[in-house]
């Protein structure tokens, strides 16, 4: 079902100008945002950005910004609490690291920035047409700056971390990634219960837990229900690691990189599977691992893998570090890239460093420039000079995908050997299974039996030759 224009909440996007970032930095991420915005089902309909000097301070914006953003909700642009003498400071203390920041709010208030006419956007400046039910900040926001930004804008508030993990939630599809994401759900969830209204300060009566607040009980429900999960995905993690024992005497590649780079286009090209291919951001969450297609001898595997974005909450890349653990195992890595984009560099970075996050430092890898048919032709000639190593493709050039599938399996006979060897009539099983772990130069027969020229792995040349008691046969190294 479509929801109707009316129907779709509109949101405006607030953005910091910290000192260590400039202008181009912040549009590029709020650009960013609205594309995830727009994957969770909002309409973007305007941006704000300020200079501060921190994230920290407790009303995020300045008061003059905190008004036009008003404008925007249809708020007051005042935080209740502070413009209520009668209310203490101790009413704005939460369970959280962050209640020191919040008992400096009055101080702050009354020295607040104003100063941000040169960071205003001509949207901003102007009287806002449409009305948005939602602001959602480009930052990571405490307990406290949440329920002071819903106070002065009187409408929902998220920040970056929010949006991200419920786009996971609604893409989440096999049972693991479901509960790797709730986890993470519930760890993001647990210091904000009383600023969303989900605690309160009765207490509770009888029984186990008597004398504790609704907000404690609610606090440790969730510590509880996060130890189940945990269980229950560390059951499921067993099960992957036995299917990945299996898989370790194959060659593996794992298509790894920012979110919307390409990778499951690439992995559809490669394998002609049915994988899940749209233009929107974290589209495959689950691992997916396929043979290329048409088969090689030996079988390569592709794995396409969660993709990564800026400011990735790091619960989330603790929740996945067993999906991300494909890319720690496998034979070779393929760091793939949207080279269309601008920030490309600066996404390579991320992928990278949340690879270090889990361990993946030292396996063998490529760069792969993908979407070149974006590029005029003087861009691509650039971006060869600057990346002589690198693998230009666009998995809609047909070719391009029969060059990289050519690369991989040159690349992975590089270490093999060729052996030539006579296997009896009598011996059952045998030729299946030299068909399908080696590569056959050629194939003849005797009145003694098939006289097979191979290419392939030491160690599957050994085993196959031990299963079967293959003893003549004179190996030679290509």
């Amino acid at each position: 079902m479509h929801k109707t224009e009316s129907e779709i909440k509109k949101a405006v996007l607030v953005g910091l100008q910290l000192p260590q970032t400039n202008v181009v930095d912040v549009n590029s991420s709020l650009d960013e945002l609205s594309r995830l915005v727009t994957t969770l089902g909002y309409q973007p309909i305007g941006r704000l950005t300020q200079k501060r000097d921190s994230a920290k301070n407790a009303m995020v914006l300045g008061e003059g910004k905190l008004k036009e953003l008003a404008k925007w909700t249809g708020g007051t642009g005042l935080v209740a609490s502070y413009v209520d003498p009668k209310k203490s400071k101790a009413s704005l203390r939460f369970d959280n690291k962050e209640s020191d920041e919040v008992d400096k709010a009055a101080e702050e208030t009354q020295t607040v920035e104003t100063q941000t006419e040169e960071s205003q956007t001509e949207e901003s400046q102007a009287e806002p047409i449409l009305r948005a039910d939602i602001v959602i900040v480009d930052h990571d926001l405490s307990p406290s700056q949440l329920r002071n930004l819903e106070s002065a804008v009187g409408c929902s508030v998220m920040d970056r971390t929010g949006v991200i993990i419920e786009i996971f939630s609604r893409h989440a599809k096999t049972k693991a990634s479901r509960l790797q994401v709730e986890i993470a759900r519930l760890t993001y969830v647990a210091p904000r219960l009383r600023e969303t209204g989900g605690g309160g300060d009765q207490q509770g009566g009888g029984g186990k837990g008597a004398g504790e607040t609704n907000l404690e009980l609610d606090k440790r429900r969730i510590r509880d229900r996060i130890k189940e999960l945990k269980t229950e995905l560390g059951s499921i993690d067993s099960e992957h690691l036995t299917r990945r024992a299996k898989r370790d005497q194959e060659i593996t590649v794992a298509l790894v990189g920012y979110t919307n780079a390409g990778k499951s286009s690439l992995m559809r090209a490669m394998t002609g599977s049915e994988v899940l291919v749209a233009d929107k951001l974290f589209a495959t969450l689950d691992t997916t691992i396929r043979p290329m297609y048409p088969e090689s001898r030996p079988k390569i595997l592709i794995s396409d893998t969660v993709g990564f974005i800026k400011k990735l909450p790091h619960d989330l890349v603790a929740s996945f570090k067993s999906t991300l653990d494909e890319a720690l195992h496998a034979s070779l890595l393929l760091y793939v890239v949207d080279c269309s984009d601008a920030t490309f560099r600066a996404q390579l970075e991320v992928t990278k460093q949340t690879l270090a996050e889990v361990g993946v430092t030292d396996t063998p890898n490529v760069l792969v420039l993908n979407k070149t048919d974006r590029l005029k032709p003087e861009e691509l000639d650039a971006l060869r000079a600057e990346y002589p190593e690198a693998f230009f493709l666009s998995t809609r050039d047909k070719d391009d995908i029969q060059r990289l599938r050519q690369f991989l399996i040159a690349r992975f006979e590089e270490g093999m050997v060729e052996d030539e060897f006579l296997v009896s009539y009598a011996i059952k099983g045998a030729v299946g299974e030299i068909r399908s772990k080696l590569r056959v130069l050629s194939e003849t027969h005797n009145e003694k039996g098939f006289v097979f020229k191979v290419r392939g792995n030491e160690k599957d040349l050994a085993q196959i030759k031990a299963k079967y008691k293959i003893i003549n046969s004179v190996p030679t190294k290509t």
